[in-house]
């Protein structure tokens, strides 16, 4: 599972390092949060077919997949994209989707972010319809709140392989495995700008916070660095076996 992808420096971290981490782990499936992969903020199809390209074999979202309209009739072509799955069922989009032998679910939390259904409620829904398919689910929780995350983890131990966290873009050093053999990190970090206040340039996020007015945020630049994880999963019986943190640097 890769972190939160920002724009060209995320895309170029991202060709550096995925196929040397193909080579080194010999990976079976890759996911990936592209919200971001369009110049810091949202995906549009030229960037989806890139992550893709790239060996990403689902897309998945949060909060800022509705930021590029032009995205929306792609959400539900067959293109592996998916949004939070506790979205109204009007949105565009789905909230899951199944490839092979795993399932990868969206979720987005509701702790200092805007409205959404309850994704406890949500996953006991989704899990109740699906229980005759893949063994193998991941979710990722797209969540602002590191109590909410940590709560959902503990909600869904033993009833899915992994419950890796995004949106914060700052990676955490909580990797395990919970008692009952799901997976668990409250927030995988960001594929993007090392020189950067969490992927946006720091003058134009300083401007904001000093002055208080609304001013257009623009991607980091210089180095990237690469943050994800790589999860080993019983095919069996669904359970996670073993969890690590994968971080890489670009080079001066």
């Amino acid at each position: 599972m890769i972190g939160d992808i920002i724009g060209r420096p995320g895309r170029r971290a991202l060709q550096s390092f995925l196929p040397a981490l193909h080579s080194e782990y010999n990976l079976n499936f890759v996911i990936a949060n592209g919200e971001n992969s369009a110049s810091g903020l949202g995906i549009t199809l030229s960037t989806a077919r890139d992550l893709i390209d790239l060996g990403v074999d689902v897309i998945t979202t949060g909060n800022h997949v509705w930021a590029r309209k032009e995205i929306f009739p792609y959400l539900d072509d067959e293109l592996p994209i998916i949004r939070p799955l506790n979205y109204p069922p009007t949105a565009p989009g789905r909230g899951f989707i199944s490839v092979g032998n795993v399932t990868v679910v969206n979720l987005i939390g509701r702790v200092f972010m805007k409205e959404a259904d309850c994704p406890f409620r949500t996953m006991d829904s989704f899990l109740e319809q699906i229980k005759t398919r893949n063994r193998i689910i991941l979710v990722d929780f797209h969540a602002e709140a590191t109590s909410e995350k940590m709560a959902l983890g503990r909600y869904l131990d033993g009833r899915v392989s992994a419950v890796l966290g995004t949106h914060t873009h700052v990676g955490t050093i909580d990797t395990c495995i919970l008692p009952n053999g799901t997976a668990y990190v409250t927030d995988v970090g960001m594929v993007g700008p090392m020189n950067s206040v969490i992927g946006d340039n720091p003058e134009t996020v300083l401007h904001s916070f000093l002055t208080g007015m609304p001013h257009r945020l623009s991607v980091g630049d210089g180095r990237s660095s690469f943050n994800a994880v790589l999860i080993d999963i019983d095919e069996t019986t669904g359970k996670a076996t073993n969890i690590q943190r994968i971080y890489r640097e670009e080079p001066e």
